[in-house]
């Protein structure tokens, strides 16, 4: 079984997770029920993607706060 010759030092363990960092979510909001959601994704409250029904929501759901 083969050995590191090298231990890793913690400045080049931490430029590596350098890039790990999680970003941030970008979220738009719904032109039909205002509510916030995730770029070309269909809106669960109300069934809208991009100005029409995709999908039929049963019940509509109530904003909350």
């Amino acid at each position: 079984m083969s050995v590191p010759k090298k231990r890793r030092t913690s400045s080049s363990v931490g430029r590596r997770r350098s890039h790990h960092a999680l970003g941030e979510v970008s979220l738009i909001e719904c032109p039909e029920c205002k509510n916030a959601l995730v770029p070309h994704q269909t809106c669960a409250i109300c069934g809208y993607y991009k100005g029409k029904e995709v999908i039929k929501i049963k019940e509509k759901k109530a904003k909350s706060k």
